[in-house]
């Protein structure tokens, strides 16, 4: 569905989704405790609110079993500063985000053993975008939209499929999308979302001035980063997650009919229902390989072909 005409205020007016990781099992690993990192991301959501009076922060936070919306701005009708301070909206996040650790450590109950220990990352993402849209939809005018995610847990490859349909849902509405990785190894998925939809992606080297990180490159409004130099990425980890095991992959199967990935041969496409003929030999061009139509073609750095329309099928 394409996108509702823009209706834009000033060029430093921002609404900042920020996707917020609470998995416990993450925090219970991390050399930053988790109220720790929570009082540099409160001082970061006062500085955006008093850059500008119409600025807008959405708070989602992301759980191992669940995702919700536990702040908005734009809802708190009592927000008020006191010393520089927002004790409103600090009492109100503190309090829906205690609520939701409680449930999401209920259902983490339930989950069955040796699960890799990722947040669920692909519900928040796709929410922001659903927020978005009704701010596109709703009202005169609307602030210039960009999410932010703010993780450190693993990728899940089992939500690969979705979060690569919300990354180009965000990629077509031109939502950009930050991520700031402040976990032990880096997320492919952040680096490609990042990478696709025009966003930055950064990994802070020392959490303690996590703070710092937030303000001096994940502040900075659209207009700005056109003369301001912000981190570019550097070797983008663009392997996909095949659809049969779902672990990530370098190099594997792909049905020209429906982009399915594989990591092994079958003869019949599990997502289609496609029954491949015969494998063609081919010549890999710049990590695609080009393929006649029914047959499947090796692949590597699917995000890659993806984003730049490369498939020769």
């Amino acid at each position: 569905m394409a996108s509702a005409p823009s209706k834009l205020y000033a060029d430093d007016v921002n609404l900042v989704v920020v996707l917020l990781d609470t998995n416990p099992f993450f925090w219970s690993s991390s050399s930053l405790s988790f109220s720790q990192s929570l009082s540099h991301v409160l001082a970061f959501f006062n500085a955006i609110l008093t850059l500008n009076q119409l600025n807008q922060v959405v708070v989602i936070a992301t759980g191992y079993n669940s995702c919700d919306y536990i702040f908005d701005s734009a809802s708190d009708l009592n927000r008020c500063f006191e010393n520089g301070r927002m004790p409103v909206m600090s009492s109100s996040l503190l309090q829906k985000l205690e609520e939701f650790l409680i449930k999401d450590e209920q259902l983490s109950k339930e989950e069955a053993e040796g699960r890799i220990k990722s947040s669920l990352f692909s519900g928040s993402l796709s929410m922001a975008l659903c927020y978005i849209q009704r701010v596109f939809r709703s009202g005169a005018l609307h602030p210039h939209p960009r999410i932010l995610c703010l993780q450190g847990s693993p990728d899940g490859p089992e939500q690969y499929v979705a979060i690569m349909n919300a990354i180009f849902s965000a990629q077509r509405s031109e939502v950009p999308i930050d991520s700031c990785y402040i976990g032990a190894q880096n997320s492919a998925f952040l680096q490609q979302a990042s990478y696709i939809t025009g966003g930055v992606h950064h990994k802070p080297q020392n959490l303690d001035g996590l703070f710092q990180y937030l303000m001096t490159i994940f502040a900075t409004d659209l207009h700005s980063r056109s003369f301001i130099h912000l981190p570019k990425p550097v070797g983008v980890d663009f392997r996909a997650s095949c659809f049969c095991h779902k672990n990530t992959i370098d190099m594997g199967y792909i049905c020209s009919v429906c982009l399915s990935i594989f990591c092994k041969h079958h003869k019949k496409c599990s997502t289609c229902g496609y029954e491949f003929k015969e494998v063609i030999s081919s010549t890999i061009f710049g990590g695609c390989v080009g393929q006649k139509r029914g047959a499947k073609c090796v692949i590597a750095g699917w995000g890659f072909c993806i984003s730049h329309h490369e498939f020769l099928c």
